[in-house]
């Protein structure tokens, strides 16, 4: 089997001792060629072409960005040509995908549930989401987000341009930074899914694709706990921004019991084929945690069975 392994390095928690680990492990069990991102999109490039030049599996270490990119390449595949199988490892300081797949957080450790699924010949196939607006045709793994987890995901960014290490402290004091400045209370925002009345005056959107929807530190967060790779997409909306009623959503999408968020302030959807958001002005928007820029109407559909995952 040949294998295509494509490594980012500035991913944040790994190091070239531990990558060099991984390399040499994986290399005995397949014909392995190393790739390293330099640029943004790299990832995404480099799986497009896995086919074309014969390889059987892709396997990426890196975070949840490196991911999107990969998963993306891959689905580009020309019709013709056989899809490789895509292994990920958590290389990032969410790592969500990763961990809905259910794999460990350490890489190394997940490095040898990928071997032992590639020897047992375990495989699935998973469902993915995929957007399509004036400015995009691209696909995710775990969510979509128009508002206030878009502002986040833009500030993080800044932030680590200018050196800053991502890390949850930093998402967690981002967004309480932003609601306390009030820069996210605009309820412009409507959802609309085929049949159904349109529903208006949101603050803040989110479509995903599995749970969670990302990590307090180990707390999952989980606003559409009942979302599922197998299943079609969930969203969850804000309708009130208060202090006590963010406060009380929160503390129920963090509660060990993985129940659904209830009471006042909120709507959500479970298990849709498609759905459309629309915003009166351009909002902040991002998939899987990278940030995309300002869109003002983006189509979201499930895509089932999309992709073969090792591991």
């Amino acid at each position: 089997m040949r294998a295509l392994f494509i490594v980012n390095p500035q991913a944040t928690t790994t190091t070239p001792r531990s990558r060099d680990v991984i390399v040499g492990a994986i290399a005995r069990d397949v014909d392995l060629r190393v790739a390293v991102t330099e640029y943004r999109d790299h990832a995404r490039e480099l799986a497009c072409n896995a086919a074309s030049e014969g390889y059987d599996l892709v396997i990426s270490l890196g975070g949840d960005g490196t991911v999107n990119e990969v998963v993306n390449g891959l689905l580009a595949t020309p019709e013709e040509l056989t899809r490789p199988s895509y292994a990920a490892l958590p290389g990032g300081s969410a790592n969500v995908f990763i961990r809905a797949l259910g794999l460990p957080t350490d890489p190394v450790e997940a490095t040898g549930a990928v071997l032992e699924a590639l020897r047992s010949g375990q495989k699935r196939t998973v469902g993915l989401g995929r957007i399509t607006s004036d400015q995009d045709d691209r696909y995710f793994t775990f969510c979509a987000g128009f508002g206030w987890d878009a502002d986040v995901v833009r500030e993080v960014e800044r932030q680590r341009r200018a050196g800053r290490r991502a890390s949850p402290g930093l998402y967690i004091s981002l967004a309480l930074k932003l609601f306390v400045q009030g820069t996210i209370r605009d309820p412009g925002l409507t959802v609309q899914f085929p049949g159904h009345d349109a529903v208006s005056d949101l603050y803040f959107a989110l479509v995903t694709n599995t749970t969670p929807w990302t990590y307090a530190g180990a707390v999952p967060v989980q606003p559409t706990p009942r979302s599922r790779f197998e299943l079609g997409l969930d969203a969850f909306a804000l309708t009130q921004l208060h202090t006590l009623t963010v406060a009380r959503l929160l503390r129920r999408m963090m509660s060990h019991r993985g129940l659904p968020p209830h009471g006042r302030g909120y709507v959500s959807w479970h298990d849709q084929p498609s759905i459309t958001i629309t915003a009166r002005r351009p909002r902040a928007f991002q998939i899987d945690g990278e940030y995309l820029g300002v869109r003002k109407r983006v189509n979201f559909q499930s895509i089932p069975k999309a992709l073969r995952i090792i591991g």
